[in-house]
């Protein structure tokens, strides 16, 4: 069952379109990941998805509630762990979750109850009184999930949870979604990181110029652009032009990148037989949701 309905939704900004009919349905329980590089209507998205900016068209259902009647409602079931920390410094850990509790008109005592429950559920049951000066930047990223919870939400929405993060604190930040996941909170997952994206998602959406252009389960995004394969040609000194037109006479799907050549969907090195390349310089491994992302939305930074 959705719980999530997002039905031919447009917002123009003036002449500018940033989100051009889009459908979305995401189910109770999933992790969707969210992906797309930079102005590819991402964080629009979820403005409509929060109320927090109006529909220019289209229609919005949150709980089965309808975002133009319902946004107060709609907000109440819903938790958001922002990219960038906010959390207040001058307060200790279970200040700042008693504080945020107040924007949901949650009893003091009721608010001290689920602060323990929350603090438990990501692993800072002993750190309470810790001043925020005290916590690592795991910690920090995991208070916030905490304080994204505070609520109780059905959904939780979380833009880049494990931004600057050292591998280890990642992966337990991972392991603290898969629980809540795993516990029937839905997962809205913004995020340019594609490792993270194919771990927690259950589905991927891949965004581009206002529009969803994919979406699938990670796996099967992968096979279905690429392969399950890559090969990576990089060419010698005054070879490259030469390779290029040889790919594309061979019809070999391909994709230019700083200093290499990657190709999809190429089952051995048959395919590069009488070709300039130089030994070790033909590289196969294993294709990525990374390669997906680069494919479909190109390798140009958008600044």
């Amino acid at each position: 069952m959705a719980v999530i309905s997002i039905s031919n939704v447009v917002k123009k900004y003036k002449d500018f379109v940033a989100l051009n009919g889009v459908n979305l349905e995401i189910k109770q329980g999933e992790c969707l990941g969210l992906l797309g590089p930079n102005g590819a209507g991402k964080t629009t998205l979820i403005r409509m998805i929060t109320g927090s900016s109006p529909l220019t068209e289209g229609e919005v259902s949150v709980g089965g509630m309808d975002i133009k009647t319902s946004e107060r409602q709609i907000k109440a079931l819903i938790g958001i762990v922002p990219q960038l920390d906010n959390l207040d410094p001058d307060l200790n850990v279970i200040g700042n979750l008693l504080t945020f509790s107040r924007y949901f008109n949650i009893p003091h005592k009721e608010a001290k109850k689920r602060s323990t429950e929350v603090l438990q559920l990501v692993g800072l049951e002993n750190r309470p009184k810790s001043n925020l000066g005290e916590l690592s930047g795991g910690m920090k990223r995991r208070l916030m999930i905490a304080r994204g919870l505070i609520n109780r939400p059905r959904i939780l929405i979380l833009d880049e949870p494990t931004v600057g993060l050292d591998p280890q604190a990642k992966h337990l930040v991972w392991h603290k979604l898969r629980e809540l996941r795993n516990s029937g909170v839905t997962l809205v997952l913004c995020t340019q990181v594609m490792e993270e994206a194919a771990e927690l998602a259950d589905r991927v959406a891949i965004m581009d110029k206002g529009s969803i252009i994919c979406l699938a389960p990670p796996a099967e995004l992968v096979v279905q652009n690429v392969g399950r394969t890559v090969w990576e040609i990089e060419p010698e000194d005054g070879h490259r032009e030469p390779i290029i037109k040889a790919l594309e006479q061979r019809r070999v799907e391909f994709d230019e990148g700083p200093g290499k050549i990657t190709t999809y969907h190429v089952n051995d090195a048959d395919a590069f037989k009488g070709l300039a390349i130089a030994t070790g310089k033909l590289k196969q491994r294993p294709a990525t949701l990374e390669d997906v992302f680069l494919k479909l939305t190109g390798r140009a930074l958008i600044e």
